[in-house]
């Protein structure tokens, strides 16, 4: 892996596909993990302006202070960064009570309108400093297990790092000196009071995902743990496909208009 050739590639591309939109610069959403340390670092190598937006709902306070360290650390190396912090915790609460009993007790439905609160607040910041959403989607999330929220995290205007895995993502986050506390940090979407990790909820490692879904061999000569990975891998496959391809049309026959 040619590491310094993967950031320049990924940075050049940025530029042009902001050349190309007219617009000024990006805007990240900052969770204290690694895939948006990793992408705000590459936006804000391209030398443009670069929005940082902590968001908070009820966070944990790990989360909430990997997030501030590492924003801290760009504003000091980078003089094209802008801070914010937008707490978001009272407007969740409100909507939260608005919503019907039965969407206030299940507790994914919650999760993921956390993630799409998020995503508004990230277009209402980008919109009038004329900055594109980058998405902090790596490829297994995006395209393995669909690991994330239909029109929160998933609403986005470029997704830079999703043809990365996520060991890939460390090993870029890690020659562009990001934050230690954040580069050790177990992976987590930020969406639980409990703070749960990636692996809780999915239940296998982002390594085993990245096995699984480069795997094309017999799986009779497979571990039983190994067995369990790949079960787990196309289930969610599977049941996300609804989050990684287009939105279905229902076309109307032409003898019918």
């Amino acid at each position: 892996m040619n590491k310094n050739a993967i950031i320049e590639h990924i940075t050049e591309w940025l530029n042009d596909y902001c050349d190309d939109s007219k617009m000024q610069g990006f805007v990240v959403g900052i969770s204290g993990g690694i895939d948006s340390a990793l992408t705000s670092t590459l936006c804000a190598l391209t030398g443009r302006k670069t929005l940082l937006v902590t968001m908070p709902i009820r966070q944990t306070q790990a989360e909430y202070d990997r997030a501030k360290h590492h924003i801290s650390d760009l504003l000091n190396r980078f003089n094209n960064i802008e801070a914010l912090e937008i707490n978001l915790t009272d407007a969740f609460t409100l909507l939260e009570q608005t919503l019907p009993e039965s969407s206030q007790k299940d507790h994914l439905t919650m999760a993921n309108v956390r993630s799409r609160l998020r995503m508004t607040t990230l277009y209402a910041v980008g919109q009038p400093n004329k900055c594109l959403v980058a998405g902090t989607g790596n490829k297994i999330e995006d395209f393995g297990v669909g690991f994330f929220t239909k029109y929160g995290d998933g609403g986005v205007d470029l997704s830079p790092i999703a043809d990365l895995s996520k060991t890939q993502v460390r090993l870029l986050a890690e020659e562009l000196n990001v934050i230690k506390e954040i580069c050790e940090a177990a992976p987590t979407d930020g969406l639980w009071a409990d703070g749960r990790t990636d692996e809780d909820q999915i239940g296998a490692t982002y390594p085993e995902l990245e096995w699984a879904m480069s795997f094309n061999g017999k799986q009779e000569n497979l571990s039983e743990r190994q067995k369990k990975v790949l079960v787990i891998y196309n289930r969610l496959n599977k049941i996300n496909q609804h989050k990684m391809i287009p939105i279905p049309v229902c076309k109307i026959p032409f003898e019918l208009f």
